[in-house]
C-alpha cells in the first residue's frame, strides 16, 4: 500500500513539474515575442505577428526583415530599404511604401487595399494571392515580379516596369497600365474587364485571348500579338 502511495506521490510531482515547466516555458515565449516586437527597425528584425499599425518606417534599412502577418495599416514606408523582406499575410492596406526598395521581398496572400507602392523598386517581387484592390503602383519596377493568382482590380500601373513578369490567374478588371512596359508578361486566364491598355505594345505578351482583348480596353495605337485583332468596341468609354 506505501510502494502504491509512493508511486502515486511521485506521479503527481512529475505532474506538477511538466505543468510548472510547461507555464515557465509559455510566459518566456509571450516575453519573447513581446520583446521582438518592441526591437527597433533594423535588417533582419522579426516583427512577425506584430501590431505596428501607423508607424513610420522612413529611411530605415529593414534588409532581409520580417513581417509575417503583421499589422502594418497605415504605416509609412517611403525610402526605406526592403529587400527580402517578408510579407507574407501581412495587413498593409493604406500603406505608403513610395520610393523605397523592396527587390525579392515577399508580399505573398497580403491584403493591402489603397496601398501606395509608387516608384518602388520590386524586382523579383512576389505577390501571389495578394489582395491588391486599388492599389498604386505607378512608375514602379516590376521587372520579373510574380503577380499569379492575384486580385489587382481597380489598381494603377501607369508607366511601371512589368518586364518579365507573371500576371496569370489574377484580377486586373478596370486596372491602368498605360505607359507601362509588358514586355514578355504572362497574362494566361487572367480577368481584364475594362483594363486600360491604350497605347500599351502588347506584341510580345504571352497567352493573350482575343476574348481578353475584348472585355479590355485599348485604341489604335495599342499594339498587338501577331493573330489578334482590335475589338470593334475600341476605343472604350471608361467610367469610374
Amino acid at each position: 500500500m506505501r510502494q502504491k502511495m509512493r508511486h502515486s506521490v511521485a506521479g503527481l510531482s512529475s505532474s506538477i513539474l511538466l505543468a510548472a515547466g510547461f507555464l515557465v516555458f509559455s510566459d518566456m515565449a509571450t516575453e519573447s515575442a513581446e520583446a521582438a516586437c518592441s526591437d527597433f527597425p533594423a535588417p533582419t528584425v522579426d516583427w512577425s505577428g506584430c501590431r505596428k499599425r501607423s508607424i513610420m518606417l522612413t529611411k530605415n534599412d529593414l534588409t532581409d526583415s520580417k513581417f509575417n502577418e503583421a499589422d502594418l495599416l497605415g504605416s509609412d514606408l517611403r525610402n526605406a530599404k526592403f529587400d527580402k523582406a517578408d510579407f507574407t499575410r501581412a495587413q498593409m492596406s493604406r500603406v505608403n511604401m513610395s520610393n523605397s526598395t523592396a527587390v525579392a521581398a515577399n508580399f505573398s496572400k497580403v491584403a493591402a487595399t489603397r496601398a501606395v507602392f509608387q516608384e518602388v523598386d520590386l524586382k523579383d517581387a512576389n505577390f501571389d494571392k495578394a489582395e491588391m484592390f486599388r492599389s498604386d503602383f505607378t512608375k514602379s519596377n516590376l521587372l520579373n515580379a510574380n503577380l499569379t493568382k492575384s486580385e489587382f482590380s481597380r489598381s494603377n500601373f501607369t508607366d511601371a516596369n512589368l518586364e518579365n513578369a507573371d500576371l496569370s490567374f489574377a484580377n486586373f478588371s478596370r486596372a491602368d497600365f498605360r505607359g507601362a512596359n509588358l514586355k514578355n508578361v504572362d497574362l494566361n486566364s487572367s480577368w481584364t474587364y475594362l483594363t486600360r491598355f491604350e497605347g500599351v505594345d502588347l506584341s510580345t505578351v504571352k497567352n493573350l485571348s482575343q476574348d481578353q482583348l475584348r472585355i479590355a480596353c485599348g485604341d489604335n495605337a495599342t499594339k498587338l500579338p501577331e493573330a489578334l485583332v482590335a475589338p470593334s468596341s475600341w476605343p472604350c468609354s471608361v467610367t469610374d
